[in-house]
């Protein structure tokens, strides 16, 4: 009997392992991981099984000094690595800026990652960013050249990934290249075959255990049924949506769902906001506390519609959920529904401080989107 081979990859600024998790239900198996933020890399690591050698919590461009470390697992020609995937922090994207990418010291991150992939030369990479990227992308391909020749074949599409079944409005630059004489519009038309209609809203939320506002300061390690909890027992409904993010496993658990403070007068306002309403709307003029600068700062409150996908998920719901308001709760969103909404499993185990668990979930690639590329480049292999 043939041992089945076994597709490795490489996960760059993996955050808490979004495109990772996606990856793997697609297939692949994860080799090494290197992450900065050590709060995002403690939680990558307890979900999952990887070694010490296996992961460089740090700066990539200290990485790619000492590459040689770590040679048996990125350099081994008994098993070269499939993939490479990651989104470097960009910035300078803007049409008017007429820098080069490669030159602007703010993209330093940019030119490690071509750096390392011109070391380690990849089968695949995928390359994931703001939709700005597409912006430059005649001068990203005189990069990518510049670092890998012409062995290359590269292409990049903006994709949505509520084109999905992924509950939430969001447009991401996907950018994938090979070595393997594989057209890059062939791989993007597989992609293309996995689009469905999208879950609502109301398909994340329903059934999860009701929460309320902490109304007290400070108390962040508090834990009650009000308030919520960072591990419960918990009898999930049996739903599409839940088999959607976690296939036929029964999960137990109930982990993240646990709500933060909110002072009064806010919590007044998300009790009294209708669905798909913002700061703007007449039931809060007489306490909105904005109300002067009521056109800047008209989305500082919007309510969600559970009959609609979410607005999209981002790493500033760490400093507060007003953008976020739960539809028929007066709240914002806790952290394991903004993680449901970017399709992570209900046993995917948020570590660190409450606020750190919003800013791993909203910088994380929605997993089940991450699954659909996975997927598409595996036909190809």
């Amino acid at each position: 009997m043939s041992r089945q081979i076994k597709y490795t990859f490489i996960d760059l600024f993996a955050g808490c392992g979004g495109l990772s998790l996606g990856l793997e239900q697609a297939g692949f198996e994860v080799v090494f991981m290197n992450e900065i933020v050590e709060t995002f890399a403690s939680t990558y690591l307890a979900n999952h099984s990887l070694k010490q050698g296996q992961y460089f919590i740090g700066d990539i461009n200290e990485l790619n000094t000492c590459l040689d470390k770590y040679r048996d697992t990125l350099k081994n020609p008994d098993r070269p690595i499939t993939l490479v995937c990651g989104g470097p922090p960009c910035q300078g994207f803007s049409m008017a800026n007429r820098q080069r990418i490669i030159d602007d010291p703010r993209n330093q991150l940019y030119k490690a990652y071509l750096q390392f992939l011109s070391e380690i030369r990849p089968q695949f990479f995928i390359m994931e960013n703001v939709k700005g990227m597409a912006n430059k992308f005649d001068e990203i391909i005189a990069n990518f050249k510049e670092y890998l020749g012409d062995e290359y074949l590269y292409d990049y599409r903006l994709l949505k990934v509520q084109d999905f079944g992924i509950p939430q409005n969001r447009e991401r630059f996907i950018m994938i290249g090979n070595r393997m004489g594989v057209a890059p519009n062939d791989i993007f038309a597989e992609i293309e075959r996995y689009k469905r209609d999208p879950f609502l809203l109301r398909d994340v939320l329903f059934g999860l255990p009701h929460l309320e506002a902490r109304k007290a300061k400070n108390q962040g390690e508090y834990e009650s049924e009000e308030c919520g909890f960072t591990e419960r027992d918990f009898l999930y409904p049996d739903t599409d949506f839940y088999h959607f993010i976690n296939g036929d496993r029964i999960i137990t658990k109930l982990y993240n769902h646990k709500n933060r403070y909110n002072n009064l007068r806010d919590i007044e306002i998300y009790r009294r906001l209708p669905q798909g309403a913002n700061s703007l709307h007449e039931s809060i003029q007489d306490i909105m506390p904005y109300k002067r600068r009521n056109n800047i700062f008209k989305d500082k409150y919007f309510k969600l519609d559970e009959n609609q996908i979410c607005k999209t998920i981002t790493s500033h719901m760490k400093y507060d959920c007003n953008m976020y308001i739960h539809p028929w709760e007066a709240r914002g969103l806790s952290p394991r529904e903004a993680a449901r909404i970017q399709t992570f499993p209900d046993d995917f185990i948020l570590k660190g401080a409450q606020n750190s668990w919003y800013a791993q979930v909203g910088n994380a690639v929605p997993v089940k989107f991450a699954e659909v590329i996975g997927r598409s480049i595996m036909k190809f292999l």
